[in-house]
């Protein structure tokens, strides 16, 4: 008789763990989902939410693990869903310095992406290019950014993001010319 009484307070926690997770208290539907996690194999999707879940723990490196194992299999999945997951995951390796990893998923973030959502994915793969030092690429990026920005978040909280983005094109186009003269 324990073992029905036991999944009716596992469905109920992981009832909790997903109430917690929308309402975004991240930390308490971690801590009940990796408790789930050990009794039970749970879905991608739930995997994915563990993912979120370190990703707003600032655990980069566990988010990427969870959400790099967990997406290839989230293919069912709404566009915008899936663009959440594949954001958090470049963020995750783009804040560990993994801008190799971090590249294919902005760009795989951009295809699931509304177009008003597309200027921070964008200004993200600029900085994995100038990193990189691939000037054109970061040139091309930020720009793209900069357009996205003005055409669909044309607001004053975004003036300092503007300005920046606007000193990064130039700082491109001087390396791109250096570049040139040193050929």
């Amino acid at each position: 008789m324990a073992a029905p009484a036991q999944k009716h307070e596992d469905t109920e926690r992981l009832g909790m763990a997903l109430e917690y997770f929308t309402a975004g208290k991240y930390h308490e539907s971690l801590l009940l989902f990796q408790k789930l996690d050990k009794s039970y194999r749970l879905n991608d999707r739930f995997k994915a939410y563990i993912g979120l879940c370190y990703y707003h723990e600032w655990d980069f490196k566990k988010a990427a693990e969870y959400l790099d194992k967990a997406l290839p299999n989230l293919s069912a999945l709404s566009p915008q869903e899936r663009n959440v997951y594949y954001y958090a995951d470049a963020e995750s390796h783009f804040n560990m310095g993994d801008y190799e990893n971090a590249i294919p998923l902005y760009e795989e973030s951009l295809v699931l992406c509304k177009p008003a959502e597309r200027a921070d994915a964008l200004y993200r793969l600029g900085f994995c290019y100038m990193f990189r030092e691939d000037w054109g690429a970061a040139h091309e990026y930020f720009s793209s950014s900069l357009a996205y920005y003005e055409s669909y978040r044309n607001v004053p909280d975004i003036e300092a993001r503007r300005k920046q983005i606007i000193h990064m094109v130039d700082g491109c186009e001087k390396e791109i010319e250096k570049t040139k003269r040193e050929k």
